[in-house]
C-alpha cells in the first residue's frame, strides 16, 4: 500500500511538473510581455502607432511567406544578432514564428534586453487563418 501511494504521490509532482514547463514554454504563465490575437496585430499594424515586426522563422520560412514589412531574425541567433534590430528598440515590436513556439522564446530574450515585443498568438498560422495577406 505505501508502494502504491509513494508511486502515486511521484506521478503528480512529476505530471504538475511537467506541465509547469509546457506552460512556462507556451508563454501562458511568467511572462512579462504581452501576447495578442492576428486581429489585434493587425490593428496595431494599421494604427497609427510606430510598430515594428519581427519574423523570428528560418530565413526558408520567411522566404516563403511573411507579413509585408517584417524584419527576419531566427530566434536562433536572435541573441547574437540583437544589434541588427536595434533601430526598433524603441518601438512596439509584433514577434511571430510559424505557431507562436518560438516567438514566446524570442519575446522572453527582447525583454530581457530593453525590448517591447507582443507574441503573435497562433504565429503566422493564425495570422493567415484570419485572411490576413502575406508577402514573399
Amino acid at each position: 500500500m505505501d508502494k502504491k501511494r509513494l508511486l502515486n504521490g511521484a506521478f503528480w509532482i512529476i505530471f504538475i511538473g511537467l506541465l509547469g514547463v509546457f506552460a512556462y514554454t507556451k508563454g501562458w504563465i511568467l511572462t512579462n510581455f504581452e501576447s495578442i490575437s492576428s486581429t489585434q496585430a493587425y490593428n496595431l499594424l494599421q494604427s497609427n502607432e510606430n510598430v515594428a515586426i519581427l519574423d523570428v522563422r528560418t530565413p526558408q520560412e520567411y522566404s516563403e511567406g511573411h507579413i509585408e514589412g517584417a524584419i527576419l531574425a531566427p530566434v536562433q541567433t536572435l541573441q547574437n544578432d540583437l544589434a541588427q534590430i536595434a533601430k526598433v528598440k524603441n518601438q512596439k515590436i509584433i514577434v511571430y514564428c510559424h505557431s507562436g513556439n518560438r516567438s514566446v522564446a524570442a519575446s522572453r530574450i527582447l525583454v530581457q534586453n530593453g525590448f517591447t515585443p507582443f507574441n503573435l498568438k497562433g504565429g503566422i498560422t493564425d495570422w493567415k487563418a484570419n485572411g490576413f495577406a502575406t508577402v514573399q
